[in-house]
């Protein structure tokens, strides 16, 4: 694509527009309290798979609304002590698959949670186990607008409060070390990984890649496609909805996430990217109030940022702050 969003000179110095709600910790606290109430009640299964190098996990644990969310937890073969967590979120439309797609991290000596996203897991890759069974409002297409006239009905706050538990749940294994734990993701995994950071405090590492759901005043006006073009679609059919849907928005935007978030970070952009606009992401970056934070600049590239390179680039990053 063209470059249409701002040059590279204005985007490090560019800040987003949203306003951050009122009561934005409480609304958060009182979400996660109402969760924690519940039980974690995590199982953790032993899968007989081919592979020879590491020992995989199907998972169970209570989510949002105590709703089972499934995941993938993978660590080298015969491992006998805790080990660095990496607890990886997805991205958008994408499930846990298979557990032969996730090895990098393992391979690379590291417990690795991987956690499907619920609802999601039919648009790419091998497919997702995790139903969500609140409905909503009438919605575009897609996740975005699900439940988006109200802040306390919006499907990412289930998903984010699912993303808080999941590093509970990883945690909770007897090889995770709990305390080297980072949060990984890209796109919709990074702003999940984004919003961890912000919710969670005591976190190693953060290393959220293109991320998704930052900076919406602006994204749900530049953006070309979905996701973040479903919001102007829903309102071109909900005329006047504009100001609760952005109200609602607020409660899950990236921006107000990073200025909480204090663990080392690792921030990836596509200058080139009309998924998510690399103004948005600059918008969390420069929001992130963690003083050891990094963004890599794919200047030619779209929303695969930088792609296999920027994988080996993240491996070793993450790997440094957790053996710190």
């Amino acid at each position: 694509m063209a470059r249409s969003d701002l040059p590279l000179e204005q985007l490090r110095t560019h800040r987003s527009t949203s306003v951050e709600p009122e009561g934005f910790d409480a609304f958060w606290q009182s979400t996660l309290e109402e969760t924690r109430a519940l039980p974690l009640a995590v199982r953790f299964a032993p899968v007989a798979t081919a592979l020879r190098t590491v020992e995989v996990y199907d998972v169970v644990y209570a989510g949002f609304g105590g709703h089972p969310v499934r995941g993938w937890f993978v660590v080298p073969a015969g491992s006998a002590e805790p080990l660095p967590l990496v607890v990886e979120f997805l991205g958008y439309g994408g499930g846990r698959g298979l557990p032969h797609s996730h090895l990098m991290w393992a391979s690379a000596g590291f417990a690795h949670f991987v956690m499907d996203t619920r609802g999601q897991g039919s648009a790419w890759g091998g497919g997702g186990d995790t139903p969500d069974p609140v409905g909503s409002a009438p919605a575009y297409p897609g996740f975005l607008t699900r439940g988006v006239e109200d802040p306390y009905t919006f499907y990412y706050r289930r998903v984010i409060t699912d993303a808080v538990r999941a590093v509970e749940a990883a945690r909770s294994h007897p090889l995770a070390d709990a305390a080297r734990t980072a949060v990984v993701g890209e796109s919709q995994g990074g702003g999940l990984a984004l919003a961890v950071a912000g919710l969670v405090p005591d976190l190693a590492a953060a290393a959220p890649d293109v991320p998704f759901l930052c900076d919406f005043p602006r994204a749900i006006a530049l953006g070309e496609r979905a996701p973040y073009r479903e919001v102007g679609a829903y309102l071109a059919t909900h005329r006047g909805g504009a100001e609760r849907v952005r109200h609602t928005l607020a409660h899950t935007d990236g921006v107000h996430f990073a200025a909480r978030g204090r663990a080392p970070a690792l921030f990836s952009v596509g200058l080139e990217d009309s998924t998510c606009p690399p103004s948005t992401v600059f918008a969390a970056y420069n929001a992130y109030a963690g003083q050891d934070k990094r963004i890599e600049v794919y200047e030619f590239n779209g929303h695969e940022g930088g792609g296999p390179h920027h994988e080996a680039l993240r491996l070793a990053w993450v790997g440094q702050r957790l053996d710190e």
